[in-house]
């Protein structure tokens, strides 16, 4: 992921070099953004300028107002004419869009953000800070990192032992140590099943997670159907002992996002940690 900075220019405009390498330049604060990455619009929110979004992906739900916002589709193919009619004076979306050349070509400004990790998350914010003219990124950032700290705070001891498996979907993804939910796993002190070197969000062999057994699966409740009846898996301790947290879909849409609600993930799954260690 390359490096962003934020280089300051008279009148209060900016250059911000987002995650491709591209400087993008903005000679005051944009009034009309379409952001299309869900951890994007909160994180707009979050800095104050909702007002600001005339337009998001299909995916952003949160907070409640921006569901009254015209949706333009998905945030890897959205509706490029729907875009447009909007006027933005930025779009936001993330480096897996297949539309970004698309919206240079017909003149748009894009800014290409997409944190994977905590790291990531405050870069996220200090960029889109500055592009906004925002001056509270880091009290943001504050709040997320000491939310994750307290949550890990609130674990019993022995709950610190558990081996974890966390499940993005049934194919099946999970995260990864290195990724964003792998790193709050860390900080709650727990072990996660699928190290570093798989990858953030690496697609596994199901006999991977037999043959790890772990004490306790995270999964939204959307993938969990039918997860005792995959092959071997009533073999693995946390499916014998009943050690699942099936998370409903709007508990996964916070658990899946990194930006500013990341804190509120962090209980869930001290929350489900907790329960599941008694």
């Amino acid at each position: 992921m390359a490096l962003m900075f934020v280089a300051a220019l008279p009148a209060r405009a900016v250059i911000v070099t987002d995650e491709r390498g591209v400087a993008v330049d903005f000679p005051q604060p944009p009034q009309r953004i379409v952001a299309l990455l869900p951890s994007l619009t909160e994180s707009v929110c979050a800095l104050g300028a909702c007002s600001r979004l005339v337009g998001v992906d299909r995916y952003s739900n949160s907070p409640e107002l921006v569901r009254a916002l015209p949706q333009v589709g998905g945030g890897l193919d959205p509706n490029v004419e729907a875009i447009v009619a909007l006027k933005p004076d930025v779009v936001l979306l993330a480096k897996s869009s297949r539309v970004t050349q698309r919206l240079e070509q017909l003149g748009l400004k894009v800014l290409v953000l997409e944190p994977k990790n905590h790291t990531g998350v405050q870069r996220v914010l200090d960029a889109l800070g500055q592009m906004l003219g925002a001056d509270d990124a880091q009290r943001v950032w504050r709040a997320i990192d000491s939310s994750v700290s307290a949550a890990a705070q609130s674990l019993p001891p022995e709950a610190r032992r558990t081996r974890v498996y966390f499940e993005i979907d049934s194919t099946p993804y999970a995260a990864g140590e290195s990724s964003f939910i792998g790193e709050t796993l860390t900080r709650l002190g727990v072990q996660n099943i699928v190290p570093a070197a798989l990858g953030p969000f690496p697609k596994l062999n199901p006999e991977y997670v037999v043959r790890a057994n772990p004490d306790l699966i995270m999964v939204g409740e959307r993938s969990a159907q039918g997860l005792e009846q995959r092959p071997g898996w009533s073999l693995i301790r946390a499916v014998r002992d009943r050690h699942i947290c099936r998370f409903t879909a709007a508990q996964s849409d916070v658990l899946v996002r990194p930006g500013p609600r990341m804190g509120e993930a962090a209980r869930l799954m001290a929350q489900c940690i907790a329960n599941q260690s008694k």
